[in-house]
């Protein structure tokens, strides 16, 4: 998409969800709103930012709808040029028929992601800001909307663009004493070093961070896998704190993977119950194990379910030699029939109760926070980085500093480290939005939906 474009044309969409609701709403963007508003609410006087309730036409005069008229003027606007919005009564009908309406007095179908497009190039929002709207709408839980909320103020650009400061002061510095040697003098080396140990702290801080937002974002899978008759299912129901799987005493009658989530300290934990592993297998059943095995290389943590009352079968021994160089949770369930099981294999850390035990299951949460991110509740209102293209340019940021490091304490001329450090600045251009490819800004409008 052109900037001729974006100056040119006004855009128009429908930005509620499809379907019936009490209210739907209907904007549009550029500089032919005040136009197509005196056409399709005639008589209304806009005032900025001021409920208007009139009757909406069509291009040819015709009722639509009893509406809500919103004007915002340029800038003072979210995309930065003159916005209206119509707030309609929630039939996708007259939905449909108001943007119809200003199709055809002259705007554009709005393209996914132009409202938010033209907010970043008019100034409203960098380039992280305007993802974390994206992550902001898809959102599945409380922790993942406060997570993306703390990056739609522009904080991570503003913590990065200091440290790009700081760099640019000690690369000033060198360059004053390379083109002046006999006015300037070389920058103290200890001091240099102590400011780039300090960037390279808080650059790993930043991508730690980074990594938990992700996990608040995007969650993490476990796969429940076992020998049949283990109580996989079981501790899927009562997880989820309903009957959701089916539970028997007839070996396979799970055949097929089940999916589901629940949230642990913030963290979306997608479980997946899988069919119960043994050798002797009816074709049906074998397929099942094969999707088990499937499930069990893609998950982060194995959430591994045996029976802890009785001796370990040949099944449940090749288990846990599979799983025992991977995060890994081992709960010997049955508990209270007995716990042979559990004392033959001696497993550190295991867990042995029951999955219908209260105390069991919060041991297991509690495991399953500290295998899967480490336990340490995330700390949603940091500003963190959010995709791998600001992970990539964080790593290449901090390998320039330790190559900096690396010339100065080594005695090297100190004029050697200005290459670096102008690569570190320029690599974190790329986080702070102050360098933005235009393949990046594209990438990045292109998850939204049509009217945002």
């Amino acid at each position: 998409m052109t900037e001729e474009r974006v100056t040119g044309e006004t855009i128009a969409a429908i930005a509620t969800p499809p379907g019936r609701g009490a209210i739907a709403i209907v904007r549009a963007s550029g500089a032919q709103v005040r136009a197509l508003a005196a056409r399709v609410a005639p008589g209304v006087r806009l005032r900025p930012r001021h409920a208007h309730h009139t009757r909406i036409v069509d291009e040819r005069g015709v009722a639509l709808d009893d509406a809500i008229v919103l004007f915002a003027p340029a800038p003072h606007s979210y995309t930065g040029e003159d916005t209206l919005e119509l707030h309609v009564h929630g039939s996708p009908v007259v939905a449909r028929e108001v943007l119809r309406a200003l199709l055809a007095l002259g705007a554009r179908l709005a393209e996914p992601g132009e409202f938010t497009q033209r907010a970043f190039l008019n100034g409203k929002l960098d380039v992280h800001a305007a993802s974390a709207v994206a992550d902001l709408i898809d959102a599945e839980t409380r922790s993942a909307a406060r997570a993306a909320l703390a990056n739609l103020g522009g904080g991570l650009a503003t913590r990065v663009r200091a440290l790009r400061d700081g760099i640019t002061a000690i690369v000033e510095e060198c360059s004053g004493a390379i083109d002046f040697p006999e006015e300037v003098p070389e920058p103290d080396r200890a001091r240099v070093d102590a400011a780039l140990r300090s960037a390279i702290a808080e650059l790993e801080a930043l991508r730690h961070d980074g990594e938990v937002g992700r996990l608040v974002r995007d969650g993490i899978t476990v796969a429940i896998v076992g020998p049949p008759n283990a109580g996989k299912s079981s501790l899927l129901n009562a997880l989820l704190g309903e009957e959701r799987a089916l539970v028997s005493e007839i070996a396979g009658t799970t055949r097929d993977t089940i999916e589901e989530s629940i949230t642990i300290d913030g963290v979306r934990v997608r479980i997946i119950d899988t069919a119960g592993i043994r050798a002797h297998a009816d074709r049906l059943e074998a397929a099942g194990i094969e999707r088990t095995h499937r499930a069990l290389a893609a998950a982060r943590v194995a959430l591994v379910v045996l029976d802890g009352s009785r001796p370990l079968s040949p099944e449940a021994r090749t288990l846990l030699d599979d799983t025992s160089d991977r995060a890994r949770v081992v709960i010997f369930n049955k508990a209270d029939l007995g716990d042979a099981g559990a004392r033959e294999a001696n497993v550190a850390g295991a867990i042995l109760g029951s999955v219908r035990d209260a105390a069991t299951l919060r041991e297991l949460r509690s495991e399953l926070a500290r295998v899967g991110w480490g336990g340490d509740v995330p700390d949603l209102e940091r500003p963190h980085l959010a995709s791998l293209r600001e992970f990539d340019a964080v790593n290449a940021a901090l390998a320039s500093l330790a190559a900096a490091r690396e010339t100065l304490t080594s005695g090297q001329p100190m004029d050697l480290i200005v290459g670096d450090l102008q690569n570190a600045f320029a690599a974190l251009g790329h986080v702070s939005g102050d360098i933005a490819a235009e393949d990046i800004v594209t990438g990045v409008f292109a998850r939204f939906c049509i009217g945002k």
